[in-house]
């Protein structure tokens, strides 16, 4: 395979495309947040600090996901730079590294969506045990 300037920029419209996910994902997340720490000063409750702690360990994963995703773009573009200055060997290894930041951000994708769905599944399992009574 002939690795040339246009390999790494063939990564730039996916990255772009995760780094708006992660970004929807992360304000849908905050929205949760503001308005559980309000209804939680209403009316304190233990699920509610529960949902709180879950949403913060997913917004941790967010920031990670986010982080690598900026890194892979990052590194890509620099990859075109050394590409452009003939320095191909160099261009290859970034090239390798970015795709490593990218294989990580999804990574952690899966994670971040692992533990929604665990979260969903709480508050499903609740209902159908209401539900029963």
């Amino acid at each position: 395979m002939d690795f040339t300037l246009q390999t790494p920029a063939l990564v730039f419209p996916a990255i772009s495309l995760l780094m708006l996910a992660y970004t929807n994902r992360f304000v849908v997340l905050a929205g949760l947040i503001r308005d559980l720490y309000e209804k939680h000063r209403e009316t304190p409750q233990k699920q509610i600090l529960d949902q709180i702690t879950n949403l913060n360990r997913r917004m941790d994963i967010i920031k990670k996901m986010q982080v690598c995703g900026a890194l892979s773009f990052i590194t890509a573009a620099i990859s075109m730079l050394l590409s452009m200055l003939h320095q191909y060997l160099a261009s290859k290894v970034i090239f390798t590294i970015s795709l490593v930041f990218l294989v990580v951000s999804l990574t952690y994708l899966l994670k971040e969506l692992s533990i929604s769905i665990e979260a969903l599944q709480i508050q499903l399992d609740d209902l159908k045990d209401k539900t029963n009574e």
